[in-house]
């Protein structure tokens, strides 16, 4: 009871800080002029993303890797089936062509480049740096995409308002970036938190580590997204709902494994199991969203269920023996 406590209690951590750190940079990036899209992809997404850096930089360290890898390959498989799939039954969701083009493309490189550099059992500290080295090039090209569109719009002859896509927010710089730190600070402790619990858990109902990672950990630490995605799809933000989702996934592969790599001793082991099942999976998922996203642009509330149904059979997969 009392270790369920400690992890409820280090969720909640989780969950308001990453609030506190999207609103916080949000705020600020908007007030820089950044379309809406951009900000979904890179701010917002790295934002809600935090919690699974947190945790699986914790986990690598303290030498549980199967946390850390079950941990961002559970979060990008939840993202796109349960994320995606529970914002477009609230509402289809229109996609933009650019997340069609560019970044969902990416996503899948992305996907297959982590199972094949895993294929040996393990992400070394070399792969784990080139991953860290190409989430840089791809956050700078996108922030000198967004800067290239903001100019466009405000070019001469343009008859629509230049800030339409952009978040309006109020800037207040200071207030802003206290929200940011204040929620990194939450995000460490509600992440040392929740791993503490979820380890003693698994080795109390003798569950493998892979698995507490792939679900419990990956879920509760993609709680920031999900809220993010839903409130943004109420709000009618399409865009940040999935290219939150998107971004979260790619910065989860470059950043979170990336990183975790690179502070683990011996780099980041990929268990049998992950390579057979989990990664496979976690491919796939990123390839379903092409066709989709190319019917129309548009992922109805039909896919959706779609996507949620995978999901459910993807937890009894392990559920059922």
């Amino acid at each position: 009871m009392l270790t369920a406590l400690y992890m409820i209690l280090g969720l909640g951590l989780l969950v308001a800080g990453a609030e506190g750190l999207v609103r916080g940079a949000s705020r600020l990036a908007s007030a820089m002029g950044i379309p809406s899209l951009i900000i979904g992809l890179t701010v917002v997404a790295f934002g809600t993303s935090a919690p699974e850096m947190v945790v699986s930089i914790l986990s690598s360290v303290s030498g549980q890797g199967d946390i850390a890898v079950g941990n961002v390959v559970g979060s990008n498989i939840f993202n796109v089936l349960f994320i995606l799939g529970a914002s477009a039954l609230v509402a289809p969701l229109v996609v933009s062509s650019q997340l069609v083009k560019l970044d969902v493309p990416v996503m899948i490189v992305l996907s297959v480049a982590t199972l094949v550099v895993a294929w040996d059992g393990a992400i070394d500290r070399f792969e784990g740096a080139l991953f860290v080295a190409s989430l840089v090039a791809y956050t700078l090209f996108l922030a000198q995409k967004g800067r290239a569109e903001t100019a466009a719009a405000v070019c001469p002859g343009s008859t629509s308002d230049p800030m339409d896509d952009i978040v309006r927010e109020p800037a207040h710089p200071l207030r802003n970036t206290l929200f940011v730190l204040v929620g990194l600070g939450m995000l460490v402790l509600g992440a040392r938190m929740f791993v503490t619990g979820a380890v003693t858990v698994a080795q109390w109902m003798g569950v493998d580590e892979l698995v507490i990672g792939l679900t419990i950990v990956a879920a509760g630490t993609s709680l920031p997204e999900v809220a993010t995605s839903i409130v943004a799809t109420l709000r009618g933000e399409r865009d940040i709902a999935v290219g939150n989702v998107v971004g979260s996934n790619i910065f989860n592969i470059l950043a979170v494994l990336g990183v975790s790599s690179l502070v683990a001793a011996e780099g980041l082991g990929v268990s049998a199991t992950a390579l057979r099942v989990d990664l496979p999976v976690m491919v796939v998922t990123a390839m379903a969203c092409l066709p989709i996203f190319f019917s129309g642009y548009v992922i109805s509330r039909r896919e959706g269920f779609l996507f949620l149904a995978g999901y459910v059979a993807y937890l009894l997969y392990y559920i059922i023996p």
